[in-house]
């Protein structure tokens, strides 16, 4: 019984990287629809019936998969580097640079995914996508956190890397970065940010949504 679960956990793995890695290809021309994974299940010799079994939410499956491959792909660039040699706000600064670079890889793709996920109907698998992403560099860069820091740090990272990829996308590398530098010290500053703040974890899809728009409509 394991052995078969396990067959077909790899199987389905499998397929949706097959459906991801065609998406990618369709998504300039077709946008981040229902019909471009359609489209990519009958290219990869799926049935549409073949295709909803992998992907039961369609495009947004895709999207989460995009957003985790990216994550994946960040991680593999940080390998390189140790984290414990470095600075908390250097650690950060390299964290929040590989994932730019790593979504940036998917250029094409990613502006349709940003169209997406900028749609007010799925704010909330955004939020959820840069809270993910958010989290997975806050624990390379050595968090241990169990307290509300946890999750503020989280929620301040989400929204300075959406921000960022905002930036990236529409105004280029060197200008995401130079953002990116000016927001570090509201992170590496914490405690005194969040007692001059009126910033809240609730103020998240706001924040989202802000960059979102700019990704999605071109300004900056």
């Amino acid at each position: 019984m394991t052995e078969t679960a396990n067959a077909t956990d790899d199987w389905a793995a499998q397929a949706e990287q097959r459906l991801l890695e065609r998406a990618l290809k369709m998504a300039h021309i077709e946008g981040w629809t229902w019909r471009m994974v359609r489209l990519a299940g009958k290219a990869e010799g799926f049935s549409d019936g073949e295709t909803e079994l992998v992907l039961p939410h369609g495009p947004a499956d895709l999207a989460a998969l995009l957003s985790r491959r990216h994550d994946q792909r960040a991680m593999l660039i940080l390998g390189e580097v140790d984290p414990a040699s470095l600075k908390i706000r250097e650690r950060i600064r390299r964290a929040v640079e590989a994932r730019l670079d790593a979504a940036a890889g998917d250029e094409s793709a990613t502006r349709r995914w940003v169209g997406y996920l900028a749609l007010p109907q799925h704010l909330g698998l955004a939020g959820k996508l840069a809270w993910e992403s958010a989290d997975v560099l806050w624990r390379w860069a050595g968090d241990v956190a169990t307290d509300e820091n946890h999750y503020s740090k989280r929620v301040i990272l989400a929204g300075i890397l959406t921000s960022a990829l905002a930036i990236r996308l529409t105004g280029g590398r060197a200008d995401a970065l130079a953002f990116v530098d000016r927001r570090i010290e509201d992170v590496m500053k914490f405690e005194k940010w969040k007692a001059t703040s009126a910033f809240r974890p609730t103020d998240l899809m706001s924040s989202v949504a802000g960059a979102l728009g700019r990704m999605r409509y071109g300004a900056r």
